[in-house]
Formats: C-alpha cells, structure tokens, sequence
C-alpha cells in the first residue's frame, strides 16, 4: 500500500518535510510514527490531501478503521472525483469483511476510472465471497415469523441514497462517566425537545432544531450522542460524508435530501453529523469547481435545516466537530445548530471513574485508580480507553507465550501509559494558531512595530467558544505544561 498514487502535492516546505518523513516511517512498518508526521503535515496544510490519504491507509493497517474512514471522507471532499479514495474504502470495508460494501465502493471507483486495474482486481477476488455469503438461517418468532430487524441498511445506487441506515442506542447517561455538568445541558437543551416537547411549548419555549457538541477530539462526542438516543428511544441516522458526497452534479444535494427524508418516516430520529465542518465548511468568495461544489452542498444543507425548522417535532440533528470556527455561519444562527455545548477532556474525577469502568469485567489485581488518573491528566476518553484494551494485552501474551496465567497489574499500565502518550498535546498546539491571538513585531521603515495578529474566530465567536479558547490557552501555557508533566512523572515512578 505504501505505493499507492500520491494525490495532491503542497506549497509549504514544512508540510513537505513532514510528508516525506512519514513516508518513509510508512515504508519502514513504523505506523504510529507515520501517523503522527502525516497529521503533522496536515496541520501545516489542512487542503493536503495526499497526507489524508496516506495516514488513511496507515489507520487501516493498525485496524484503527473509524479514524481512517474519516481521513478519507477528508480526501473526498477536497477531491470528489478522487478513483482512489474509493478504493482505499473499499479495502477498509473489506479489512471489516463487509464484502458488499467494499464491492460498491471498488464499482465507484472503476466509475471514476474504468482502467483502474487495482479496483478491478480486487472486485474480481471478491466475487467468490460475496456469491458464497448464504449467511445463517434467520431466527423466527413463535408464528414462524422473520422479526423486523433493529437496523436498517444503506442502500446506494449510482451515487444516489435509496435507503439510510440507522439504529437504535441501548447507551443512556447512566453509562457516561462523569461529565455532570455536560450531561445537564444536553438534558435541558435535547433530551427535553425529544422526550416532553408539550411540556416546553406551554412555557412559551421554542423547541430546539440542532446542537453542536465541539470540543478537543477522542473525548465522548459520539459517545453522548448514543446517549442521547438511549435516553430518548430514538433512532439515530449516522449521516457519513462519504455517503452523501458524490462526484456527479446533483447527487450530494439528493444524498442530503434521502437522510432527511428517511429521518421523517422514522420519528423520533436523531440525524448526526460527525466531523460537520468538513460537509458544512465556511463559503467564501473564491471561484473553482470545487468551491462551487461545496456551495451546493452547504446550500443544500440550510434547506434541509429550514424545512425541519418549520415542523421540529420528533427530529432533532447533532453536529460535532473539533473545529467549530471552520463551519458556514449560516449554519450556526438560531433556529439550525443554534446552541452550542463544549465536551471538554476529563477531568480527574472522570479518568478515575473511566478506569475503573473499563476494567470491571477485567481479571485485575489491586489498582491505584487514583494514580493512573493522575498519570493520565490532560488524556482523552479515547486515549483511556486504548490504555486499558493494551493493558490487557501484556498478560494475554505471556500467557501465549509461557502457559503461565497472570492478573492485570499497575505496571500493566504504566508501561501502556509511558508508550502511548496522548494526542491532545500536540492538538492543543496545533489549533492555538488557528484561534489565538498573538503579538509580532514587524519592521517598517527602519522602525519596529508590535501588531496583533488575530486568529480565525470573530469576536461573537470567541465569546460562543470561550471555554474551548480557554483551555487552548492553559494547555499552551509553560507553565501549565511542565505542571502536567510533572504530575504524570510522579504517577509513573512514585506514586
């Protein structure tokens, strides 16, 4: 995979750099490197899409396939008549053994480029499987009755949505550790829309449309969604990017229609929107087919909003993102995503509760949740989660190898905690250019000059995103930074 067709090049010297070190970590086995020098590159240029798609190929390597199918929705929104990016999707799918999906993400691409032999040849090993999946038998009920099953499958024909998937959620907040003061606004803002809308309609209250949930990545956006749902005993439409956006004129702007469509036959419904400022990104003035091409869709997307907005009852659609300033701001006016809500990373109550949590059902010795709550300050949900699956793995492993059984202990844990690292330090670093304002000094006719130079968020935005903006700040400070690392130092050695 490593030679797949490189896709876009970069301007930026520095992107470059990282891109070719990554390469050749890539090359080397060295995937975890790879992933990190790739997302380096893409924070010096976020249009770089050969970067998207190579990290992609590396994410699915390491079965991490959620964070590469997101890398490539990326590549197909900045190139939508991309062959390749089907086709790595169509690998992802297959990695997954969903063979029918990989089969029509491979047709997709031999669509774009019906001489591309790697698709073909693929497509053709796959036929075996997919004419001997029979699959077993379906369990009846007491009338010999085929129940209805609980989910639904997407259906997709020439780029075009005939049928939407979606689900329904047993998570409720009972399963969201921590977060108290989050889990209250969610409630305030969805839970009661959903569940008692007449109670809010006689107070006078308007019901809600939409929310935001944003915040640093990995730290339960998706995760309160399902929650959301189980609260409420709603279906959930995952509305994927790469799904609703096609190469052909018309058809994104159909794709969005079908969701919406397919939410109104199915009420109480949740429509989410993973990753909404990569469909609904900011509309400038600039030209290009792809511009207008994403004009179209945003259009789209406002039309679909306001059709909801005149008759909101039993839809409700969640947007999340890590980068809320990089959305449309007619999206975000009152009455489309009108309200906001910040899901922060945990905090030292919540990282002792998420340990405890994940290893509940784990052969353990005694454990210092404490300690490993402190040896992981400034780490996501994510990152926890990850922490605790590896932990297993060590004793799982000897036990392969020596026949000798073992309890998880803390060095388990440790040792997973000093390898993995976490990846909101370098995201904090990165984003701080984006939304912080800074002083530099230029010089003008001999004469040295202080100017602010100011980041991307408008005033009416930094006051919407303060606390994000405030825990840029802190986690950017020195100070706060030697803190933390001497507060996991001492974890991992002392105590």
């Amino acid at each position: 995979m490593a030679d797949q067709p490189k896709k876009n090049d970069t301007a930026n010297p520095v992107a470059k750099d990282y891109y070719t070190k990554a390469g050749k970590f890539f090359e080397e086995n060295k995937f975890d490197e790879a992933i990190d020098y790739y997302g380096r590159a893409i924070a010096e240029d976020p249009t770089y899409s050969s970067a998207y798609f190579n990290r992609a190929l590396a994410y699915a390597i390491v079965n991490k396939y959620d964070l590469a199918v997101r890398d490539v929705d990326r590549v197909l929104m900045i190139e939508p008549n991309s062959h390749d990016a089907p086709y790595v999707m169509g690998v992802i799918c297959e990695y997954q053994q969903d063979y029918q999906g990989a089969k029509e993400w491979y047709e997709k691409s031999l669509k774009v480029k019906p001489d591309y032999d790697q698709a073909r040849s693929r497509l053709e090993q796959l036929r075996p499987k997919l004419d001997s999946m029979q699959g077993p038998r379906p369990l009846m009920d007491k009338n010999n009755n085929v129940p209805e099953p609980a989910t639904q499958g997407t259906v997709s024909q020439d780029g075009q949505l005939k049928k939407v998937k979606w689900f329904k959620s047993n998570t409720t907040f009972k399963d969201v550790v921590g977060m108290e003061k989050e889990k209250e606004l969610i409630y305030q803002n969805i839970v009661l829309a959903i569940k008692k809308p007449d109670l809010l309609k006689a107070y006078g209250k308007k019901l809600g449309l939409g929310v935001i949930f944003y915040g640093p990545p990995g730290c339960g956006k998706t995760y309160f969604v399902r929650a959301v749902a189980g609260e409420t005993h709603s279906n959930v439409i995952i509305a994927n990017i790469n799904e609703i956006v096609d190469m052909y004129a018309g058809n994104t702007e159909k794709n969005m229609h079908a969701i919406f469509e397919q939410a109104r036959n199915a009420i109480p419904c949740i429509i989410f929107f993973d990753e909404v400022d990569a469909l609904g990104t900011k509309r400038d003035g600039g030209g290009g087919e792809s511009q207008s091409f994403m004009k179209m869709a945003v259009n789209q997307f406002l039309q679909e909003l306001d059709g909801v907005e005149k008759n909101p009852e039993g839809i409700y659609v969640i947007g999340a993102t890590n980068q809320p300033w990089d959305m449309d701001p007619a999206l975000k006016r009152a009455g489309r995503f009108g309200e906001s809500i910040y899901i922060p990373p945990p905090d030292y109550k919540t990282r002792k509760q998420a340990f405890i949590l994940h290893t509940r059902k784990m052969p353990i010795e005694k454990l210092s949740f404490g300690r490993l709550a402190r040896a992981t300050i400034g780490f996501s949900n994510a990152d926890l989660d990850a922490i605790a699956d590896k932990a297993a793995l060590i004793p799982a492993v000897e036990e392969d190898r020596t026949g000798r059984k073992r309890k998880i202990g803390m060095r388990d844990f440790l040792s997973i905690i000093k390898k993995q690292g976490n990846a909101l330090d370098e995201w904090y670093g990165m984003v701080a250019k984006d939304i912080v304002s800074k002083k530099e000094v230029q010089v003008v006719d001999g004469k040295r000059t202080e100017i602010v130079k100011e980041g991307k968020l408008t005033p009416e935005e930094k006051v919407r995103y303060s606390a994000l903006v405030k825990d840029v700040k802190r986690n950017n400070f020195i100070l706060y930074k030697w803190a933390k690392k001497f507060i996991r130092y001492f974890a991992w050695y002392i105590l």
